[in-house]
């Protein structure tokens, strides 16, 4: 009987640790692949935002290195809670052509730019404006293309 109950544990222990492993896996590869611009770019909303991202300085920045805090589950809790409400926005919301960003966002990407640009503004006198993106808000995405420059409309 108690090499039964042993048994049984080591087998309970054993699939939790499978399980464990199965589920950080799947999580770790669920935040690595919607970080990425082509993922933000699959929906029409994020078109214009994802091309001019393409087309700026941080080209070889993932989205979420900007939109997200910096790792662990603070990262995983902020992004299921954006993730929702964009889903919930886009589907049975008010979809708007000018995108804003929530408080929480915005507090998000400036302690980001700062954390990046860290050196750059030893220099500058961070409390002229609330965010970074005050003062550099088309450094990251850029404006829309000139008219006579587009290709195709709402460019």
């Amino acid at each position: 009987m108690a090499d039964e109950r042993r048994m049984f544990g080591l087998k309970t222990v054993a699939l939790a640790a499978v399980a464990g492993v199965v589920i950080y896996a799947g999580m770790a590869y669920s935040m690595k692949s919607t970080d990425q611009a082509r993922f933000c770019g699959s929906c029409h909303v994020m078109w214009e935002q994802t091309r001019s991202h393409q087309a700026s300085p941080h080209a070889k920045v993932a989205c979420n290195e900007c939109h997200a805090p910096e790792g662990g589950v603070s990262k995983m809790v902020f992004k299921a809670k954006s993730g929702t409400r964009d889903v919930y926005e886009n589907t049975l919301g008010t979809v708007y052509d000018v995108i804003h960003a929530t408080k929480d966002t915005k507090a998000v990407v400036d302690a980001n730019c700062r954390r990046c640009h860290e050196v750059t503004t030893l220099n500058v006198n961070m409390q002229a404006k609330e965010y970074c993106t005050d003062c550099h808000r088309h450094v990251p995405h850029m404006s829309r293309k000139p008219i006579a420059t587009r290709s195709a409309a709402n460019e």
